[in-house]
Formats: C-alpha cells, structure tokens, sequence
C-alpha cells in the first residue's frame, strides 16, 4: 500500500527526534545497507556536511544515512550523532580491517529561536537528537510540525516536514523529504492555496486548486538569516553518482514551484538524490522520468510540509490549519 511517502521507495528508512522546548529537530533517512548519493546546492547561504564527498569525481560511491537538521550550525552535530549509531551497528566505509568511517552528510535549516524556541541551552541538543532519529528509523513517520521541520516557518505560517511520493509508468518509485523553511511563500498571496497546487495528487494539502497569481511583488521574511528549504529526494533504480547528481539538480525545480521566490541569497536550498538500486540501472529516458518525478514529489512535499504542521506553545506564526483550515 503506498503510503505517499519517501519510504514507499523499497529500502527508505526515515527517523524523527525532537526537542519540543527548543523546538527543533532532526530527521534521517538511511537503509539497511549503503546506498548511492549525490546532491546540488541552489541556495546562497546553505550550511553542509560531507557534500564535497558526494561530487561524482570523487571516491567514495555510497553513504549510510542523510541527514536534515534544525539548528543552523549547531544542527550540523546531528550527523555525528548518526556516526555513532551506525559506527556500533557496525556501519560505514572500510578504511581498514577493523575500521569503519560511517558516511553521513548533512544539510540544516536556520531555526534556533526563530518560532518561539528556548535558547537558553548550555549543551547544544542536535548530536543527541541525530542518533535518536537513527533509532527512530522506518516505513513510518510523521510530517508537519515533526523532526527537522519542528521549528521551520515560511512567511506567513509555520512551515514543517513534509514528503511525497510517485510511481512510475516503468513501475519504479520516486519520493521526496522536504524541510520547509523558505525565505519566500509556500501560499499564494493571503490566501489557502498553495503554489503547487498545480501538481498535487487528490486533496493530499487541501484540494483547493490554483489561485490566479497576485500581481504585487512577493512576500519574504522580515529577517531572511531564518531561511531555507532543505530535501532529500530517491528512487529504487539503480543510478550512479552522476546520475543522482542529475536527480538533484532536476528536482530543484520542485522547490522553484513551491516557494516564490526561491533560489535566494538568503535561503540555503539544497537537494540530495539516493539510490537504492533495488531495481535494475535508469536509462537516459528513465533519467528523464525520474527527475521529473522528483521534482514533482519535492513540490508535493513542500505543500504538505505547511499543510501538516500543528500549533505549539509559544509559536509566533499560525498554522495553515488554523488560518484555513475550519
């Protein structure tokens, strides 16, 4: 049964751990054995780990686990805390006989004290948090106001997680994970609909259709250090490294048809892809139908991130549901 979630991708695993005072979080996706990864970096602030690594000219060809975080900088500690689980699960890259590196890259979001979120923290929550959600890995998670998404907003709402997920003519299937947390606006003007409306599948963020665009100037964050949207999009073909690089850049468009504007200064925007290769290679015209997929599915995501969130204690912005949503 497809859950209309990144882990309808056979071998998907995804985590969430939050800490509800500071309201941030985590959220990991990993497998039960390496998988292939690449990523593209759109935005003009992104805060990463390890993506060096993932450029297809370089050796190493599989990770362990990918990692969304809140926290900016501090948030990027998360994937140390996944290095630990997988490095007693007896995961990650063989440097020797007896050692292993765990590979785990990472992408965070600005929300520390953004919604709310206490900051009076002596030791930063993140590492902590990072191998909690490791732990926390399956088919099932929650999206909204959960892991990574825990404290992301957008202009005028609280943004969150969100995922999605497609099926191909050719039978393989594509999802995306997406943080929510773009300098830009996820809704049309000051209404209930969304910019993605166009690609959305049934009422999965409300079913309310296309609002005709506002012809004023569109709306960003009074503080635009608070930006970003950060994803993870995969399928279960078999790619290479720069054919996942391909992926990605390809499913950036789902971002641009999310959030207007987006590609900012400000935002941090970036994608992985993952493969998991339990099906057989992509050729040229399956790479066509995958990163159109992709962005398709990162659209999607982004809308239900919004569209999920719930209200918290504290919060300074409102949620979609509870502007639009009686």
């Amino acid at each position: 049964m497809r859950r209309n979630l990144i882990t309808d991708v056979e071998g998907v695993l995804v985590g969430n751990a939050a800490d509800g005072r500071v309201k941030s979080g985590v959220t990991v996706l990993t497998s039960d054995r390496p998988f292939t990864a690449s990523v593209h970096v759109m935005g003009g602030a992104p805060g990463t780990r390890e993506t060096d690594l993932l450029d297809p000219a370089n050796t190493v060809q599989e990770v362990d686990a990918l990692v969304l975080s809140g926290g900016s900088a501090f948030g990027l500690d998360a994937a140390s805390g996944v290095s630990e689980a997988l490095r007693a699960a007896g995961r990650g890259f063989p440097v020797s006989d007896h050692v292993r590196v765990p590979i785990v890259p990472a992408a965070i979001i600005l929300d520390v004290g953004r919604n709310g979120g206490a900051v009076d923290w002596d030791d930063p929550p993140w590492r902590a948090l990072g191998r909690a959600a490791f732990g926390a890995a399956s088919e099932e998670f929650g999206i909204g106001t959960a892991g990574a998404g825990t404290g992301a907003t957008c202009v005028n709402l609280k943004g969150g997680l969100g995922s999605a997920s497609a099926r191909l003519e050719t039978g393989a299937m594509v999802g995306a994970l997406a943080v929510a947390n773009p300098i830009g606006q996820v809704t049309v003007g000051e209404g209930p609909e969304f910019w993605a409306a166009a690609f959305e599948d049934g009422a999965e963020f409300g079913g309310r259709g296309m609002a005709a665009a506002p012809g004023a100037p569109p709306r960003t964050k009074v503080e635009p250090r608070s930006a970003t949207a950060i994803a993870i999009v995969a399928t279960d073909l078999r790619l290479s490294k720069a054919q996942c690089k391909r992926m990605a850049v390809m499913a950036h468009d789902g971002i641009a048809r999310a959030v207007v504007p987006s590609h900012t200064p400000f935002d941090g925007d970036a994608v992985f892809a993952a493969a998991t290769a339990r099906r057989g290679p992509a050729s040229d015209l399956d790479m066509i139908r995958v990163g159109h997929a992709a962005a398709t599915c990162l659209a999607r995501a982004m809308a239900r991130a919004v569209y999920a969130a719930t209200p918290a204690e504290g919060d300074l912005l409102p949620t979609w549901q509870a502007r639009f949503g009686g």
